[in-house]
């Protein structure tokens, strides 16, 4: 079990830059729709892939809130663990940094894009995949 995840360093950054640009809210916020991102790209990682922490720090509740027990289920399908693994901590850390790291290079690569646009962009992808 694990009580909170913390990013990398450059990553620090790049939350309160998201959180600022995109005004979704607070920046658990982002951090959600990171990890929702990275996991939807169906990338797998290993525990020995996982990157610095020295950045910015969520505890459990915050990241997940309410959501906890969604978000072990994402991980626990997609990674055929249950949510007691020892590594669950890590995978998380590393779909949050890809996550927001995936997210930094879709606003480089389009400086105008607005939060809302983002998700409905975002949205509208996933909804023409399983249709």
């Amino acid at each position: 079990m694990f009580s909170s995840i913390k990013t990398s360093l450059n990553n620090k950054v790049v939350v309160t830059d998201l959180t600022n640009k995109f005004l979704l809210g607070a920046e658990n916020v982002i951090a959600r729709i990171a990890i929702a991102y990275s996991l939807h790209s169906g990338k797998k990682f290993s525990p020995l892939d996982v990157k610095d922490s020295g950045g910015k720090e969520y505890s459990k509740n915050i990241l997940f809130g309410s959501y906890y027990k969604f978000y072990m289920a994402l991980f626990c399908t997609y990674y055929n663990i249950n949510e007691e693994d020892k590594d669950m901590p890590r995978y998380i850390k590393m779909h949050l940094d890809d996550g927001l790291e995936m997210i930094a290079k879709d606003v480089k690569d389009n400086p105008n894009l607005t939060g809302f646009d983002y998700l409905f962009d975002k949205i509208h992808d996933g909804l023409e995949e399983i249709a």
